[in-house]
């Protein structure tokens, strides 16, 4: 395990104040508030840490209310909505300065066999073959080097993997709204399924809008074209998986309207399994001077 990873693990394993009240820190991120895969992943850590050990995280939704501080730390206080005989309900809420900036609902559910079918795994390069994100990124000399030193920094704690070149990495003219990511975690992690699922939350939110900035030739923040946020964010997640081992992102964008933008994505495991269904929609504006 990279030190990246642990300082992530730490970053994600929060201090209980209460019963249900739990404080994460922050840190800075690419752009200056807190990354939103970060406030996410330490809500689902919260409403798990309230439900028993044998219900997994089968589905989260959340919106994303005000930007975080990144200098100041999180309370995350959980709200226990239900306790079905199979399933539970968690809601959390991310506060900072007094303020909401963050509510989650969740659901658990016990294991189950039931009806089995999946949309099948669609056809992607071995990650292997593929630059790794610190090579691709440094291969961009349009690129301030000080963004892409923030986007390296940024994500030491996970190998992903961009099948084609992102937007900031060619833009000018559009592009099919679809774009292909491997990731995995720099190192194991332990066996602990909401682990593996906190971890594949925090991946979720790097690059699932990056298809709508293809559809429109946009480089995105990295080169400043469009200013933008996450605006909600939602996640089923289907069957087991690892966020140590290879996970396949496939993303595509079927609408911008409004100064929004939504993004649809399935992760698949390398075998072909389809673990998680992923939407989002996020802010994506061209500044007025443009």
């Amino acid at each position: 395990m990279n030190q990246a990873l642990s300082d992530l693990l730490d970053l994600l394993d929060l201090e209980q104040i209460e019963e249900n009240i739990f404080r994460g820190q922050s840190r800075s991120a690419v752009v200056p508030r807190v990354f939103g895969g970060q406030v996410a992943a330490q809500a689902l850590v919260a409403a798990g840490r309230t439900v028993p050990a044998d219900r997994h995280a089968h589905s989260l939704h959340a919106y994303f209310l005000r930007p975080g501080d990144p200098g100041a730390p999180i309370v995350y206080t959980v709200e226990r909505i239900r306790d079905g005989r199979s399933f539970t309900t968690r809601r959390a809420v991310a506060v900072q300065h007094g303020r909401p900036i963050f509510a989650l609902s969740a659901s658990f559910q016990l294991d189950e066999d039931g009806l089995e079918h999946q949309a099948p795994m669609p056809a992607a390069p071995d990650p292997a073959s593929l630059p790794t994100s610190a090579d691709r990124l440094r291969g961009y000399g349009h690129l301030d080097p000080a963004v892409v030193e923030k986007f390296i920094e940024a994500r030491e704690a996970i190998d992903l993997r961009y099948v084609e070149d992102p937007p900031f990495g060619r833009y000018g003219e559009p592009r099919e709204p679809h774009s292909q990511v491997w990731f995995r975690t720099n190192g194991k992690l332990d066996d602990d399924p909401l682990l593996h699922v906190v971890l594949a939350t925090y991946v979720s939110d790097m690059t699932l809008l990056d298809s709508v900035l293809l559809a429109h030739g946009r480089g995105g923040w990295a080169v400043g074209d469009v200013v933008g946020a996450s605006l909600d964010h939602a996640m089923w997640f289907h069957r087991p998986f690892r966020a140590d081992e290879w996970l396949l992102y496939d993303q595509e964008s079927p609408s911008a309207h409004g100064g929004r933008g939504l993004g649809q994505a399935r992760i698949y495991t390398r075998d072909g399994s389809l673990a998680i269904s992923v939407i989002q929609e996020g802010v994506v504006r061209v500044p007025r001077a443009d």
